[in-house]
Parts: C-alpha cells; sequence; structure tokens
C-alpha cells in the first residue's frame, strides 16, 4: 500500500465525498470506492448540517466495512449516540444529551433525512457505537479534534482499541467523570470561556460563550497564541494573558510527535499546515467551504503541496 488519504469533517456533503473520492482516484468497485494502493482515513463528523447526510454515511461505512477506509468518531456522531440513548434510571433527564433548542437544531438534519428509514438509523447508530476514538496507523495518529497523551493512555486501560461500550457513553455525558473528560477532549478540544458577558456571533449560526484553543504552542502567553477558529475574538481579547488556571486547560503536542491529523476547527481559505507534524483538515464543506482530504504517504514532515480538496458549491451541497 502506498499511503492513506485522511478526509476531513464531511457533515452530510456526501456528492463532494464522491468528487473528491474520485479526484483522488478511488473507483465504485461492487458498491464500495477503493484505490489499488491507497486507503482512506474519515476523521469523524459525517452526519449534521448537510443535504446527503445518508449518502455520506453510507459510502464512508462500505469502505470501512469492506476493509478500504478507517474512521474515527466524531463530536457530531457522540452527539447522535447521547441524543438517542436514554438516560439512566433515576436521573433528572429523560435522554443523555438533552433535547435543547440548540441540541435539537444540530440533530434536525439528520433526523429528517432518516425519518423515512428508522430500521437504517437504528443500525447507523449501532455502527457509531464502534468507532475507535483515535488511530495510530503506520506511523501517523488520527483523532477528532485533540491529542492528549495523559487522556488516551487512560482511554487505553479501559479500551486498547480506542472503541467504547455503552456504560462508557453513559458516563461520557456526566461532568464529573474520567469518561466526559476523554470524550470532551478527543472530540471538541479545549474551549476557553469568555469573560462574563461577552458572546461570538459564530459564522454557523450560534451564540458561543467560549473559543476553540489549539494544542500545538509550546508556551503560549495570551489568548490569541492558542485561538483556533475562523471568529474573531471580540474586542482587545486576543490580547488577554493566559491564566494559569486557563493553561492547565490546554493540552500540547509536541514538535518531535509523529504526524497528526485532526478536523473539527472550521478553517477556511486555502488548506495550510499550522505545523509540520499536525494537519486539520476541516474546511468548513458544509458552509461552501471546501472538502479537504491529505495524500499521506509515509513522510514525517508534512507538506501543504499534499493536500487536494473540491470546494463545495450549491450545486454538491443541494
Amino acid at each position: 500500500m502506498a499511503g492513506y488519504d485522511l478526509i476531513g469533517d464531511v457533515h452530510g456533503c456526501g456528492a463532494t465525498l464522491i468528487a473528491l473520492l474520485e479526484r483522488l482516484g478511488y473507483r465504485e468497485q461492487e458498491g464500495v470506492y477503493q484505490h489499488p494502493e491507497r486507503k482512506v482515513i474519515f476523521l469523524g463528523d459525517l452526519i449534521d448540517r448537510g443535504p446527503r447526510i445518508r449518502l455520506a454515511v453510507r459510502v464512508a461505512r462500505r469502505m470501512v466495512d469492506a476493509g478500504q477506509a478507517f474512521i474515527v468518531m466524531g463530536n457530531h456522531e457522540h452527539n447522535a449516540l447521547a441524543y438517542t440513548h436514554p438516560a439512566p434510571p433515576g436521573s433528572n433527564k429523560r435522554w443523555l444529551r438533552e433535547h435543547t433548542p440548540r441540541h435539537n437544531r444540530i440533530m434536525e438534519d439528520t433526523l429528517a433525512q432518516y425519518r423515512d428509514y428508522t430500521n437504517e438509523w437504528d443500525d447507523t447508530l449501532a455502527w457509531f457505537k464502534t468507532l475507535p476514538l483515535f488511530l495510530e496507523l503506520d506511523g501517523i495518529r488520527v483523532v477528532h479534534a485533540c491529542w492528549d497523551e495523559a487522556l488516551i493512555e487512560q482511554l487505553k486501560a479501559r479500551f486498547p482499541d480506542g472503541r467504547i461500550d455503552t456504560r462508557f457513553l453513559i458516563e461520557s455525558t456526566d461532568p464529573s467523570t474520567q469518561a466526559y473528560e476523554i470524550i470532551d477532549r478527543l472530540t471538541r478540544g479545549a474551549n476557553i470561556p469568555l469573560p462574563d458577558g461577552v458572546a461570538i456571533q459564530s459564522g454557523d449560526g450560534y451564540t458561543r460563550q467560549s473559543f476553540r484553543a489549539h494544542f500545538w504552542a509550546a508556551r503560549p502567553e495570551q489568548w490569541g497564541d492558542v485561538v483556533f477558529q475562523p471568529d474573531n475574538l471580540p474586542g482587545e481579547l486576543e490580547q488577554r494573558p493566559l491564566s494559569h488556571g486557563e493553561r492547565q486547560r490546554l493540552s500540547y503536542y509536541g514538535p518531535e510527535q509523529p504526524p497528526l491529523f485532526v478536523g473539527h476547527y472550521w478553517c477556511e481559505g486555502i488548506p495550510a499546515l499550522p505545523t509540520h507534524n499536525i494537519a486539520c483538515l476541516d474546511y468548513s464543506a458544509v458552509k461552501y467551504g471546501r472538502l479537504v482530504a491529505y495524500r499521506w504517504s509515509g513522510e514525517r514532515q508534512l507538506s501543504a503541496d499534499n493536500f487536494v480538496w473540491i470546494q463545495v458549491v450549491k450545486d454538491d451541497r443541494g
């Protein structure tokens, strides 16, 4: 095998996914997209927001089941599992992830597209539960949002292959548990709360009281050293010093570590590398951005020349 093609957050852009696979040289054979020398690694977040969610899941799952691809769980797959799983008896809620207006809005496109395919949806949820939270393959690492070595070691102690069970799923919605900390960091990354009364009106239509922080700054001093999202921080907050507590919230992935691939962060513009050993492949496909792949062929130092992408246009997105 010549290498892996790592693909960022699809978010229901199923037609664009097929176009990207074909650009990468994959061809459909017996219902499965495959390449004579390469395999795909999906970075999670196949579902929600896009117009062809079932198609995206079907294409990815067939490839994984046939041994032509690998995949890690994203926060949207975890959200779907928690949203549809009843809360344990005696709790003060009905579902593991409560059906608040915000959570309903996130899930509405997925639920609408599976509404007439309930058996398929149930089977899809069962498949989501089998997805690992991280991968280490042939010298590379893959996680949806953030590689935190200590938390991954804790996860391995319970689940060496990174695949969780129902008990862990239930625990992962309780903020007091180790499971919550693991899921939150690996699938959502580090978030730093904004000051009281300050909010970000995000480009995806949500109001946020925190910002997403990256994990490769060795000695960050201020908020602007770690912010990693397309939305700017309000006012002069980029110059705000990081407190000791905020530093403690951050993970760190050093330059000596193996190449790492993540999604999750809604990057914009032409794909670029934040460091020589980290690539983020989420370029806001479902917001008419780019569905991005990285063609990895064994190199330890990554190169921006290896990005391949499809610009998502309205005809592709629906």
